[in-house]
């Protein structure tokens, strides 16, 4: 270093600081505001950004049912992501069959273009969409939501698209360091080859191996202590004619939390006498939960032996009822039928899973047949040993996952109507055999929402109670009845609608839903997936609950001695 290069460097600073000040120091760069947010951006793929845009929109588009801001930023930030990865993948074929990228300047030109366009796009779905979502909250009866409320899907649609593009590039630099770690022994092929099995095989045994079997041995952890629990109110009933009282031969605590509410409860004598005026009887109940016996079969027969220690066979009517994944029976459907024959009934029903449906459904929807199966054919072999003239009418019901396993007992509707005398089901879902079958084989013109099969009068579609008459003159006298109504998302989903348009959107319209839904690919799976998340969140007589209409079905199917048009009414105005 010179001598006048270190006096500089010692000589104390100007007065006052200014330039000599700057001049001396060494600068720092600032940091360029938003560097983030560009660096980010430019990461993205325009296909697949313009794709997310357009998602966006369509997943605000109406669906069966209305749905709460949160739910909505969950669908929409799924359908952005989903439409993303479909853009990426399509840019990743157009690089591999030798299309060249765009030129830097270029490239950032069209991805503003895009975000620009997109915020428009996004300023027009949040107003559209929250005003379609009052549309359908009319529909179904619902009161209307503050449309403000609609600015936080925008916020976690966006939370959860960065979540997810997050963890799927944290998934591609997997692949990335794999590669070049396979490239120091083997070739370039063979190190991509490698890399995707690797990556693939540690992907599947994550979610399949240890996320799926983590939860769901959680979900049965809670559900097998829900299912030892009691419910308030559900007290060990002091009647003979219920199972899980002294005598039984199914214990109060091995019939589940279900099979107590269901012995436990149903309407008094004094009720049936006050809505008919008629002298009514105590009803039987009768129950199997799934620690009552090591096997189906051996709650069947216990189920049998609880019907004949009660003196179920010497009633009017015996009616067989499937459960739901947890064991329970809904009184819905059960209810009618002690209040419309005076307490002359017996209903029998058993446990086959104290999972939630919607689990049970994704890993065991046989168990739910296999019980249906295995509890009406041994109640039936026992029944059809009885003397015709004294044996109890039989029928069968179900509702949602208890129409599943329940129609499982049935060939098809002539082995259902020689083996009962009346059968209403629920709220079917979309891949219920024999309702799939009826649905397919409809009459020419008639819709999926409310098909005809033959001509109606061994089989009905019912939304309502009026569909229950022919025209305009009296009930009709179906075998079979199927009650679903338009908004049910149970009974409208299914795997087809990610590619396909269903019938039940091409056709006219059930009266709530909306005339504002149409179908996209993929986007339309996923809003009817979610909308059987909330499916029982509409009041009754929409989505996926069930009321003033079944008494009226019952009535159809049953004609019960002495009941008449007014006892449905004033059925159906208390349920």
């Amino acid at each position: 270093m010179s001598t006048s290069a270190a006096d500089a460097s010692a000589a104390p600073p100007a007065a006052g600081g200014g330039v000599a000040d700057s001049a001396a120091e060494p600068s720092t760069p600032s940091r360029p505001r938003w560097a983030f947010l560009r660096r980010y951006l430019h990461g993205l793929d325009h296909i697949g950004l313009a794709l997310g845009f357009v998602a966006f929109l369509c997943s605000l588009t109406p669906s069966l049912l209305p749905r709460s801001w949160p739910a909505q930023g969950l669908v929409a930030g799924l359908a952005v992501t989903a439409a993303y990865a479909v853009g990426t993948a399509v840019t990743q074929v157009l690089r591999w069959a030798g299309v060249p990228p765009l030129p830097p300047r270029t490239s950032r030109r069209i991805r503003w273009i895009i975000v620009a366009a997109g915020g428009v796009v996004v300023a027009v779905a949040l107003w559209l969409g929250s005003a379609w979502q009052e549309d359908v909250r009319r529909a179904v009866g619902m009161p209307p939501q503050g449309r403000y409320l609609y600015l936080g899907v925008l916020v976690l649609a966006a939370a959860v698209f960065v979540l997810l593009l997050g963890i799927a590039r944290l998934v591609a630099d997997l692949y990335r360091r794999t590669v070049r770690l396979l490239l120091r022994v083997v070739p370039v092929v063979a190190a991509r080859l490698g890399a995707a099995v690797v990556v693939a095989v540690l992907a599947v045994t994550l979610i399949n191996g240890v996320l799926y079997h983590a939860l769901l041995s959680a979900a049965s952890s809670i559900a097998a202590r829900t299912d030892a629990s009691t419910d308030a109110g559900a007290a060990a009933p002091s009647s003979p004619l219920r199972s899980g009282v002294p005598g039984s031969l199914v214990s109060w605590n091995d019939l589940g939390r279900e099979g107590r509410n269901f012995v436990a409860r149903g309407p008094a004598v004094t009720q049936m006498e006050q809505l008919t005026g008629r002298p009514a009887q105590a009803s039987i109940r009768v129950y199997a939960g799934l620690r009552s016996a090591p096997t189906l079969q051996g709650e069947a027969d216990l189920v049998l032996a609880e019907l004949r220690r009660t003196g179920a066979f010497d009633r009017s009517l015996l009616a067989v009822a499937t459960t739901t994944g947890t064991g329970w029976v809904d009184s819905t459907l059960a209810d009618p039928l002690e209040y419309m024959y005076g307490g002359d009934t017996a209903i029998a029903s058993m446990q086959y899973s104290y999972l939630p449906s919607w689990i049970n459904f994704i890993t065991d929807r046989a168990g739910a047949q296999e019980a249906g199966r295995i509890l009406f054919d041994t109640i039936y072999d026992y029944w059809a040993t009885l003397p015709a003239a004294h044996r109890p009418r039989l029928v069968a019901f179900g509702e949602s996952l208890g129409t599943f396993g329940g129609t499982a007992a049935f060939s098809g509707v002539a082995d259902l109507t020689n083996r009962t005398q009346g059968d209403l089901f629920a709220g079917p879902p979309n891949s219920t055999d024999l309702w799939h079958r009826l649905t397919d084989a409809r009459a020419e013109g008639s819709p999926e929402r409310l098909p005809v099969y033959g001509n109606g009068t061994t089989v009905r579609f019912v939304g309502t109670a009026a569909d229950l008459r022919t025209g305009q003159g009296p009930f009709s006298r179906p075998s079979l009845v199927f009650a679903q109504h338009a908004s049910d998302p149970i009974v409208w989903w299914s795997p087809g609608l990610i590619l396909s348009e269903p019938d039940w959107l091409r056709e006219p319209r059930g009266p709530d839903v909306v005339p504002q839904m149409h179908w996209y690919p993929l986007v339309t799976f996923w809003q009817i997936t979610w909308d059987m998340a909330i499916s029982q969140s509409p009041p009754a007589g929409h989505g996926h609950n069930y009321g003033a209409e079944i008494p009226t079905a019952w009535a159809a199917l049953l004609h019960p001695p002495g009941w008449t048009d007014a006892d449905t009414a004033a059925l159906a105005a208390s349920r």
